[in-house]
């Protein structure tokens, strides 16, 4: 797909969505504008998908109020690990993670010290609304840290890796993984210079990798091959996504899972306007996968039998595989 990023006609060839008809074909169409706020803040995500039983990351405070922060080193006196976000940020803005403590000093995940007066003016400048989305008045969430799984360990970067699966009308069509780098800080966001890698819904193996819109087979920082991974409990993954249409009422979606190390899959977050990109690292446009969706008469089937579907349906196969299957499937056709 590298190679068609440039003619839109050749975008189109490939079924690449594109920005406005996800917003006119598939947001505006699907997900009704009274569920947004399910998605938009991260509270509330947590807080209905604790309801329906959804495994999270543990909650651990709320600052609400700016008078609140002063009493925030109570709070955190026991803690050594912990991540602070804005609950209406997007685009990884404003989340601030700490694996440990130096003395009197919170340890940053790229080994950086920061004070308790810079974690209070974090905090405070997350209830000001500088990283929410419209600049509005936010609340502060503090959460348990993610441990990251020992697979992942040797790709992983100052950072918990997690895994973007697209869910339409309840099935999860494609995946995709994202790992930290040093440029992204610690966070899994394409945009912060973070890594993207395929994965084949079928399988849960990697399929390609994009790094700034560009093809990598290497993680720059570790210098480990990213082909031929393997993402652990993928079904379970599958599954976890595809409830959250049952949970949102979104039709189209984005739903964001780490894997703890003990805990397995938790969701982190759902996104009603998922981002593109994720067509670059799979080497595959969305759009005939949508629109397979839409032609299907049944939708009323269990989780566990949509996502048996999907991933009988949209598995992966190198264009060598493709070639050679055609090839046969033309010569037994009479």
């Amino acid at each position: 797909m590298s190679k068609g990023w440039i003619s839109p006609w050749a975008l189109a060839r490939r079924g690449v969505l594109g920005m406005n008809k996800r917003n006119i074909a598939y947001i505006a169409r699907y997900n009704p504008r009274d569920r947004y706020p399910l998605v938009d803040d991260k509270l509330k995500t947590k807080l209905v998908a604790q309801k329906a039983r959804l495994n999270v990351p543990d909650l651990l405070h709320v600052v609400r109020t700016q008078h609140e922060i002063e009493a925030i080193q109570q709070e955190l006196a026991s803690l050594v690990e912990f991540v602070i976000k804005p609950a209406q940020g997007s685009g990884g803005k404003g989340i601030l993670v700490i694996v440990g403590r130096d003395g009197d000093a919170f340890v940053k995940s790229n080994g950086t010290r920061i004070s308790l007066n810079d974690v209070k003016r974090h905090v405070s400048n997350i209830l000001s609304g500088l990283h929410s989305l419209g600049g509005k008045q936010d609340v502060a969430i503090i959460e348990a840290l993610v441990k990251t799984s020992k697979l992942f360990a040797s790709v992983s970067h100052e950072g918990v890796p997690d895994i973007r699966i697209i869910v339409f009308r309840g099935y999860p069509i494609m995946g995709m993984l994202r790992l930290a780098t040093h440029a992204s800080d610690g966070k899994a966001n394409l945009h912060q210079g973070a890594i993207g890698v395929g994965i084949d819904i079928g399988t849960g193996r990697s399929v390609a990798a994009v790094l700034k819109n560009q093809l990598v087979t290497t993680h720059p920082d570790t210098g480990v091959s990213l082909e031929n991974l393997q993402v652990p409990d993928w079904r379970q993954m599958l599954n976890l996504a595809a409830r959250c249409y049952e949970v949102t009422g979104l039709g189209y979606m984005g739903c964001d899972i780490v894997i703890d190390e003990t805990q397995g899959p938790l969701l982190l977050e759902m996104n009603a306007r998922p981002g593109l990109s994720i067509q670059i690292a799979n080497d595959q446009g969305l759009v005939p996968r949508l629109r397979h969706i839409e032609q299907l008469e049944d939708y009323y089937v269990t989780v566990e039998d949509r996502v048996s579907y999907a991933m009988t349906t949209f598995t992966y196969f190198p264009a060598e595989v493709r070639q050679v299957q055609t090839a046969a499937l033309q010569e037994a056709l009479p």
